[in-house]
């Protein structure tokens, strides 16, 4: 099962005077992560390089900032892998202090900095989501209502016409059987919408 992260969590290291800033943090995808490297390289406008990895299915990536290649993100992404996580970047800053570390020696120090920071990370379960909409009269309004509480669904949108359309997430585990109870529970006059048609 991968996870996320419940908040972010950080550690530092310093290997010959150069200071390594780790941060392991959940993102959406690559546009946040690129907006949070931005941010980090205004909050140290000094800094060296700032690194990052993110694993996020198709828009996961890798970046070396400068440093040779191969020796920061891609370890740093490979860490990620390891922990099973979705949904997360990693970001290093580094001071440099002055010794060049060689290339192991950075492949180390971005992991092991990376390493760390997970070790006090938060992990959570990352429980997939799926979208459902329905069309129901305005008497059944109430029941839907009432079975999205109970199973803490989120409801995303309601739109009224000539009938009421609910749309809502559910753990994707879930849904066929909560779908099955609730088509019951209406006695044929709820319908159920395609995802795209959904308000």
């Amino acid at each position: 099962m991968p996870f996320s992260l419940a908040r972010p969590a950080q550690h530092e290291l310093v290997i010959k005077k150069s200071r390594f800033i780790a941060c392991v943090e959940s993102v959406a995808g690559r546009d946040e992560a690129q907006a949070r490297v931005a941010q980090l390289k205004a909050e140290h406008p000094d800094a060296t390089h700032v690194c990052w990895a993110l694993l996020a299915g198709g828009q996961s990536a890798a970046n070396d900032d400068g440093e040779p290649g191969g020796t920061a993100g891609r370890p740093m992404l490979e860490v990620l892998r390891h922990q099973d996580l979705q949904g997360v970047m990693a970001s290093v800053v580094r001071y440099f202090g002055g010794v060049k570390l060689g290339a192991g020696g950075l492949m180390r120090a971005y992991t092991d900095a990376v390493a760390q920071a997970l070790l006090s990370a938060e992990k959570v379960p990352l429980i997939v989501q799926t979208t459902l909409a329905c069309s129901v009269p305005y008497a059944l309004e109430g029941l839907v209502r009432r079975e999205l509480e109970l199973a803490q669904a989120p409801l995303l949108g309601v739109s009224h016409g000539s009938v009421v359309t609910l749309r809502f997430a559910l753990p994707q585990s879930q849904a066929a059987e909560w779908v099955a109870r609730l088509s019951e529970s209406g006695r044929g006059q709820l319908v159920w919408l395609e995802g795209d048609s959904a308000p």
